[in-house]
């Protein structure tokens, strides 16, 4: 018969270390990081940043994903779920597994449209300007040249898709943050 035995509190320490570490990453590189950088810096110095940052963001949360699915899954035994921690053990695991695309899609595909399409911005002259809006010469560019435009909409599908994988992770991060901060009997 399965029992649950208390975890220590280096054990409850390193789950809301990885935990904070997830959440503080996700917010910070979703919410703040890519808007200052999107409106303050060039579009190919944006573009060359996010492609050196963005495998260290997936693998870093990813990371403390299945560290904290782990952890968790130590401690509390599949035979003893409550429905409340079914829901935390799915939620570890969503967070995890919704991680695992945007890793696929950030070092195959995205990437490489990303890159095409900076050559062809940079055989136009474009790619300097700052701001996240397109301007109205790379309009021009989509409207003239087929090429440039299926690019960029494949770029925007496969940014769409880690955009949202992303969004699910974080969702699934505040269900975790919430089961633990109700269950503190103080500060």
């Amino acid at each position: 018969m399965p029992t649950v035995t208390e975890p220590s509190n280096a054990i409850k320490l390193l789950h809301l270390v990885f935990l904070s570490t997830s959440w503080g990453m996700q917010i910070w590189v979703t919410f703040v990081a890519g808007f200052v950088m999107g409106s303050h810096l060039p579009r190919h110095t944006f573009g060359f940043i996010q492609r050196q940052l963005f495998p260290y963001y997936f693998h870093i949360v990813s990371a403390c994903a299945f560290l904290n699915l782990t952890l968790f899954a130590m401690y509390h035994p599949s035979e003893l779920l409550s429905d409340e921690q079914t829901t935390q053990v799915v939620s570890h695991f969503k967070r995890r597994a919704g991680h695992s695309p945007s890793p696929f899609l950030q070092r195959g595909p995205t990437p490489l449209c990303s890159a095409e399409v900076g050559l062809q911005t940079m055989t136009h002259g474009l790619g300097q300007e700052v701001g996240l809006f397109t301007s109205q010469s790379h309009r021009q560019l989509r409207a003239s040249n087929p090429s440039y435009r299926q690019l960029t909409r494949q770029f925007t599908l496969y940014h769409a898709l880690s955009s949202l994988c992303n969004l699910c992770c974080i969702a699934c991060n505040g269900l975790s943050l919430y089961y633990v901060a109700a269950r503190l009997s103080a500060l």
